[in-house]
């Protein structure tokens, strides 16, 4: 039995996919039938129907026209998709271990030029070189950085989902499709029984200059290539595990259009307590029940609110490690004594010899340890207390965004303007409440290396949230 019914070319404009297109349709028992879920038109630019299907009637209803193209053909059938495609049908065809993926690809800055200089000489096919139109592409930064980050974050997304559903793809380079071994290549990667003897001649290359003599102003694209990280150097790392939704912890109001979604280590307490001035407040709940008052509740507003990094390790370091009572973590207590040489007290008879020296060297320690706990480089949990805030928020979202995301020392004044904005009147003043972490403040411990080792530490919150020294 065949592994393959259908399939599917993953490409973009101008990446030779009309080209990839003729030659399979020059196999026997094949039949690639163009864009077929371009939202602009159905199949090619000139045809009003596919299958039966109108344009409108394929918008109506997608899946249908995708059953009719798996069905369409004896042997194998098949389309191409590029990024602004109808996205109802990207994860149908994922998940469909019987279409083969083909990922047609090529040099982003070749296929821009390419894309340029096509849209102003307005030919986008070419089939004879006596009507070849010549042109020069004008070379913008900002819409190349557009064009190369859409670009990857197809591939990415493609790419990803490939993974989590156990699945390869048959990749082509704009470079390979002159190659007939390759195409051939592609034939028995289908699963067909015929092979090509040539090349499709039909189309044309376009543009069969170097890239720099297709560029009307190549300075400002060395320029502007020069500028670009092109090994996403300055990317910070994450190795931390997706967090979801936390929702049972969700603070509700059930008289005031506000939702608070709760980053533990702020002042979820303190925000309760302003909220209730509003009326009761519900927690604890399902997703069911958040999402009818969602639904129910109009002009709501849900926010939640940062602390800043060094801060809350700290607070975790005081009332999860130190912390010998109720809330503390002594198992983890013990771990980071014995194996990551955080020198804490593991119970009452070493307190006394706690000093702050002692604390000082103890949660620079623990900072050096949650470099490597949120690197996922330790046997240690990343516990919610100090995972970063940045993966918090990002979970957040799985289930619905915060509309506000608020800095711990600006919440009074932020609070009073969220409150005004759902016009709720008189509300309370929002009480700041001062760090008093025990047994010593940070601050009188803080020092420029406490800070640094935090930015290594939470570097994706420093970046991503904008965070300065906790002391300037």
């Amino acid at each position: 039995m065949a592994q393959f019914k259908w399939f599917v070319v993953f490409a973009s404009m101008r990446t030779g996919s009309n080209f990839l297109e003729a030659n399979l349709n020059a196999l026997d028992g094949v039949a690639c039938l163009g864009e077929a879920f371009n939202p602009h038109f159905i199949a090619y630019p000139n045809t009003t129907d596919l299958l039966g299907f109108t344009q409108s009637d394929r918008d109506k209803d997608p899946l249908g026209l995708l059953g009719a193209i798996r069905g369409s053909n004896p042997e194998m059938s098949g389309f191409r998709y590029f990024p602004d495609h109808d996205p109802r049908i990207f994860d149908e065809i994922i998940q469909d271990k019987s279409c083969a993926k083909i990922v047609l690809t090529r040099n982003p800055v070749e296929s821009y030029v390419s894309w340029k200089i096509a849209q102003s000489t307005g030919q986008w096919k070419l089939t004879d070189a006596k009507s070849r139109k010549d042109g020069q592409a004008q070379f913008d930064k900002d819409e190349f950085e557009q064009h190369l980050g859409d670009l990857q974050d197809f591939q990415l997304r493609l790419l990803n989902a490939l993974q989590e559903h156990g699945q390869t793809a048959f990749y082509v380079d704009y470079e390979d499709l002159r190659s007939l071994p390759t195409l051939n290549g592609l034939a028995a990667y289908l699963g067909v029984k015929d092979r090509l003897d040539s090349l499709d001649q039909s189309l044309k290359v376009q543009n069969p200059k170097s890239v720099e003599d297709k560029v009307a102003n190549v300075p400002d694209m060395r320029a502007a290539l020069a500028s670009l990280d092109r090994f996403n150097l300055s990317r910070t790392p994450n190795f931390e595990p997706r967090r979801g939704p936390a929702v049972p912890t969700y603070m509700l109001s059930e008289t005031a259009p506000l939702l608070y979604l709760p980053v533990k280590g702020t002042m979820s307490a303190q925000v309760r307590h302003w909220m209730e001035h509003f009326g009761p407040v519900s927690t604890d709940l399902a997703r069911g029940d958040v999402r009818k008052w969602m639904r129910q509740t109009q002009g709501r507003r849900s926010f939640t609110i940062l602390r800043h990094p060094l801060a809350r390790a700290h607070a975790a370091f005081c009332e999860r490690i130190l912390n010998l009572g109720d809330g503390g973590f002594p198992a983890i207590r013990k771990t980071l004594k014995n194996r990551y040489d955080v020198q804490v007290p593991l119970n009452d008879k070493h307190t006394a010899a706690y000093d702050i020296v002692a604390h000082r060297s103890a949660f620079a320690a623990f900072l050096t340890f949650l470099n490597a706990n949120l690197a996922g480089q330790t046997v240690v949990r990343i516990d919610p207390h100090w995972a970063s805030q940045t993966q918090i928020v990002q979970g957040f979202s799985e289930f619905a965004p915060p509309d506000r995301i608020i800095r711990q020392d600006t919440a009074q004044a932020e609070l009073a303007g969220l409150a005004q904005s759902v016009g709720l009147e008189n509300a309370p003043e929002f009480e700041v409440a001062p760090d008093e972490d025990t047994p010593f403040a940070l601050s009188a411990i803080y020092d420029a290396e406490l800070e640094q080792l935090a930015r290594k530490a939470y570097a994706r919150d420093y970046v991503t949230f904008g965070f300065e020294n906790w002391a300037g």
